[in-house]
């Protein structure tokens, strides 16, 4: 069989918001599916610092540790990110991916789709205390990871690597198609996350406080108090996707 791939992306910018703040590191890793038809963490792996065109500020370089003298003479990221993002892979794939899609713009990477591991980690480990790349390392404990590879955090190919054990026993259980169509939608939370029924399951609150969720202005909040109430009401699929205030005629 024609092996199949997915690369896994992690990136360590200057701050959240481009075109303001830029990538200064791209870490990479992939995961492909052999010829058993088993998908695996290969050694194709690998990171490169970027020159972001500008000062790292001290709270971002307290979370990564990359100094201002660490990318001088480093590629830019018009030059690195293509050589990185075009690869024959069918999907590209990352932790909370919207983030890196803010940067991996869709003329850098060639249009590529991309797998959200937080999004399909909501609705394959729902019972998990977290959904964050670490938390999940921990709470799973993958087979097979190298705990030294996965170190340190919060640097781009440790975190790919770390992301890539739970993209490959995703992939154990539902295709890439499924894994692609989660991902293109909002996250389905399986917890009510702030106020005073935070941590309760959606189908714990009673139906006007169920109702107010459905308004929020988060739209992973608003999507899945939608699911629970189309569940309740035993449509028996998936809500409908709608901006806040459209929700409710």
């Amino acid at each position: 069989m024609n092996s199949v791939t997915v690369r896994v992306v992690d990136l360590e910018t200057t701050g959240s918001r481009p075109p303001a703040h830029a990538v200064c590191e791209i870490g990479w890793q992939d995961v492909t599916q052999g010829e058993d038809g088993r998908w695996q963490v290969t050694d194709s792996r690998g990171s490169s610092l970027v020159d972001p065109g500008r000062p790292i500020p001290a709270v971002t370089q307290a979370v990564h540790h990359i100094i201002d003298e660490d990318v001088v003479g480093a590629p830019r990221w018009s030059d690195i990110a293509p050589t990185v993002l075009r690869a024959d892979v069918v999907a590209l794939a990352a932790h909370r991916a919207s983030f890196e899609q803010r940067f991996c713009t869709p003329a850098l990477s060639g249009g590529a789709r991309w797998i959200c591991t937080w999004k399909c980690a909501l609705r394959l480990w729902p019972d998990s205390p977290s959904f964050s790349n670490q938390v999940l390392r921990y709470w799973r404990k993958p087979v097979g990871m190298d705990r030294d590879l996965g170190l340190p955090v919060h640097r781009a190919l440790p975190d790919a690597y770390v992301t890539a054990h739970h993209l490959r026993d995703m992939l154990a259980v539902v295709s890439v198609a499924q894994l692609l169509e989660w991902s293109e939608m909002p996250g389905l939370l399986p917890r009510v996350v702030a106020g005073p029924d935070r941590g309760k399951a959606w189908r714990e609150l009673n139906d006007a406080i169920l109702l107010s969720w459905a308004r929020d202005r988060d739209e992973d909040v608003r999507y899945s108090a939608q699911y629970e109430i189309e569940r309740r009401g035993g449509g028996g699929r998936e809500p409908p996707i709608a901006p806040q205030g459209q929700l409710f005629g």
